[in-house]
């Protein structure tokens, strides 16, 4: 969005609509699994590639008819706030700090504005699929203390 790129080539997913047979765990074996990573505290990026990597699961979504994070509700593990918003959160807290000590540091003002910048209009999103509160603002402060 903010870089000088233009298009987006890249490979594409093979369209399936099944589990492929070589895959080593069934269905309920995925949900075990993806339920024993969440107790340990593994957030889904973390899950969903370990288990790729892992297990050798192509895609939770194939073995199990549900994305992980529905699956992960579904077994009662509901997080407050969505992952990518709170990173997106910690990564402008964290520029935020750096630039406490390097104030003259304007590339990491640039990076701060913008990143601030898709909290908001994530936030927006997010408020608009009711997964946050109508009444949700971005504020540094808070976001320092959510994040904590």
């Amino acid at each position: 969005m903010y870089a000088r790129k233009k298009g987006k080539s890249g490979s594409k997913k093979v369209y399936r609509n099944k589990a492929p047979d070589w895959q080593p765990l069934k269905e309920k074996e995925v949900v075990k699994k993806a339920v024993e990573l969440k107790k340990e505290g593994k957030k889904m990026a973390e899950i969903g590639l370990l288990m790729r990597d892992g297990e050798g699961v192509a895609s939770v979504k194939l073995a199990t008819g549900l994305r992980l994070k529905k699956l992960l509700e579904k077994e009662g593990f509901k997080d407050e706030y969505p992952e990518d918003l709170m990173n997106l959160m910690k990564k402008a807290i964290l520029l935020r700090k750096h630039l406490l000590t390097n104030k003259m540091d304007h590339h990491n003002k640039r990076a701060l504005q913008l990143t601030e910048s898709k909290v908001r209009r994530l936030g927006k999103y997010y408020i608009r699929q009711k997964l946050l509160p109508v009444g949700w603002r971005y504020d540094p402060a808070v976001a320092e203390l959510l994040v904590r």
